[in-house]
């Protein structure tokens, strides 16, 4: 039975590339307001999970929920940042011009046409922009260049990209894999703020660094298993990864 406070329900999920299986068996159910970290080895399907919850790739066995609807049918509701840019770096657009890109979504199936002309955008679309760039800390840079950014600043457009939408659930793929630590802190910090008003599910290779901000970890490796961040110890660790993988404990 589904809870009346799931946001994304997973059942006997499988995915396999060909003959490779990636995912087998996998349930997952993620309440409101939840801040849900997934980790586990290179090529143990994390990613997989994630394009398959945003509709980019299609079961093959089981069923997934998002909002109460099928995937492709919520995408409207989430924001998403990808593991790397999903535009060439070199592309002539401003920071400004890469935020508004999330408001596309926001349109009707004609009316996104029209948000790519000139002039196209609204009033309402580039007070979000402002809006979503003042809150990751990153209005002074909505005039330069997307090329121009250093790593840590691009994160902070990519996510203001993906709050430009006003989501609901906000979706992470490895938000911090090509910055320092520092940095990593600053985005996760900004990631606890914004926990208070949407529910957010983060992959990350950290798992000593993201239990101290996540409520639970889901630790996937073809299958699925969750942990209270409490509970993850040593023992737990050397299963996922299959070999010895030394903990640090991070403190704010």
């Amino acid at each position: 039975m589904r809870s009346p406070r799931s946001v994304i329900e997973v059942r006997e999920l499988s995915f396999s590339y060909g003959a490779a299986a990636v995912l087998e068996g996998v349930s997952l159910e993620v309440e409101a307001g939840e801040f849900l970290g997934v980790v586990g080895p290179n090529a143990g399907g994390k990613s997989t999970l994630l394009k398959l919850i945003l509709g980019l790739l299609d079961p093959q066995s089981g069923r997934i929920l998002l909002l109460g609807q099928r995937p492709h049918e919520a995408t409207r509701r989430i924001g998403y940042v990808p593991q790397y840019p999903s535009f060439p770096r070199d592309f002539p657009i401003s920071v400004e011009q890469a935020v508004l890109l999330g408001r596309i979504g926001r349109r009707s199936r004609t009316g996104w046409l029209e948000a790519l002309m000139p002039g196209g955008y609204t009033k309402a679309d580039r007070q979000a922009a402002h809006n979503a760039l003042d809150e990751v800390e990153a209005a002074d840079l909505a005039v330069r260049r997307i090329g121009s950014l250093s790593g840590g600043q691009l994160q902070r457009v990519l996510l203001a990209r993906a709050l430009v939408s006003e989501p609901e659930v906000l979706i992470l793929d490895e938000p911090t894999a090509n910055i320092d630590l520092r940095l990593e802190s600053d985005i996760f910090d900004l990631l606890e703020r914004l926990n208070r008003r949407m529910t957010i599910l983060v992959v990350s290779h950290d798992v000593g660094f993201i239990s101290s901000y996540v409520t639970r970890v889901a630790c996937v490796n073809r299958t699925l298993v969750c942990h209270r961040t409490d509970a993850i110890d040593g023992q737990v660790i050397q299963r996922l990864y299959g070999e010895h993988v030394r903990m640090v404990a991070h403190r704010h």
